[in-house]
Parts: C-alpha cells; sequence; structure tokens
C-alpha cells in the first residue's frame, strides 16, 4: 500500500525533478544520480511527509537539500578527469567521416553560442539566486511553493527573484545590445 501511494503521488513529478537536477548540476549524469537519490530519500522518509499538502514542494525540497549535501562533499575531494570522455572527444576531432558543412557548424556554434551565454549568466548568479529564478521562470513555481521548497518566507522569495533577475539582465544586457535584441 505504502509503495503504490508513493508511485502515485511522487512519480508524475520526475521529468520536473530531473530538469531542475539538470539546471543545478550542469550533467546529465549527475542529475540523473541526483533524482535516484531524491526518489530514494523521500521514499525512507514517506512516512514524515504530511498527506494533502504539496508533495512537489516536499521533493524538491528533498532534491535541493541532496544537491547541496553532495556539493559539499566533492568540494572537499580532489578533482577527477573521466578518461573516457576525453578519448571520445579526441574521437570525434580525428574521426573524418563526421565533417560538417560549414552551414551546420555556423548554426551549431550561433545555438551553442546563445545557449552558454545564458547557461553562463545563470551560472554567475549566487546559488539563493539561481535556484529562486529556476524555480519561478522554468519551473513555473509559484512564490508560495518555493517558499516552501527553499524553507525561507515568501518576502525572501519575491526579494531574491527580483534583485536575481536584475542580476541576469546587467550580466545579459552588453549580449543582447550587441545581438540586436536591446
Amino acid at each position: 500500500m505504502r509503495k503504490k501511494e508513493f508511485e502515485g503521488l511522487a512519480l508524475p513529478h520526475i521529468d520536473s525533478l530531473y530538469n531542475f537536477a539538470i539546471k543545478l548540476t550542469r550533467n546529465e549524469g549527475d542529475a540523473e544520480d541526483l533524482v535516484q537519490e531524491t526518489y530514494l530519500r523521500a521514499y525512507k522518509f514517506f512516512d514524515k511527509y504530511k498527506k494533502n499538502t504539496h508533495i512537489k514542494a516536499w521533493l524538491f525540497s528533498i532534491l535541493r537539500n541532496t544537491f547541496i549535501n553532495i556539493y559539499r562533499k566533492k568540494k572537499k575531494e580532489p578533482e577527477k578527469v573521466d578518461f573516457h570522455s576525453v578519448e571520445q572527444f579526441i574521437d570525434k576531432l580525428t574521426d573524418r567521416d563526421n565533417l560538417l558543412s560549414k552551414d551546420d557548424i555556423s548554426n551549431d556554434l550561433t545555438k551553442e553560442t546563445f545557449d552558454s551565454e545564458i547557461k553562463s549568466a545563470l551560472d554567475e548568479l549566487p546559488e539563493d539566486f539561481r535556484s529562486v529564478i529556476l524555480l519561478s521562470d522554468i519551473e513555473g513555481f509559484s512564490y508560495q511553493e518555493i517558499s516552501d521548497v527553499l524553507k525561507c518566507p515568501v518576502g525572501t522569495v519575491m526579494s531574491r527573484l527580483h534583485r536575481g533577475r536584475k542580476m541576469l539582465y546587467k550580466n545579459l544586457s552588453e549580449y543582447a545590445k550587441k545581438m540586436g535584441y536591446l
């Protein structure tokens, strides 16, 4: 009974949890691990979940806290190099059968540059502001839901969202002018 109840309540949110995990970790493998760890912890402590409350906010809280704990651990460890990824990158560079046309490369570079500008502007934000912007503008959470996830007052959420957006505007304004958006 507990398993079916958990699955019915928690599993519908797996995609939005994964999207948020990707934004936090910036890596698909780490995001998958983070979501898996989140569901393990949520299931383990499902008896502590208060029925008829917002389970999505509860799951996002677990995910964010798990991310913070993992991030703290990783900060203390020396950086590791994934040799498999390096080998794949070198193989792609040396593989003459995968040559692209100039138009393909140009389109890919334009999209990558645009995406990387936005990603780097988001990455430059302090964690508190980045989390609020991601939850509000990307995931569509209400102020109250963000407040529940981050365990801070709604006024703080609103303030961080406003200040975070101002920082993003400042970080992206030069890029927007250069590209002719402003």
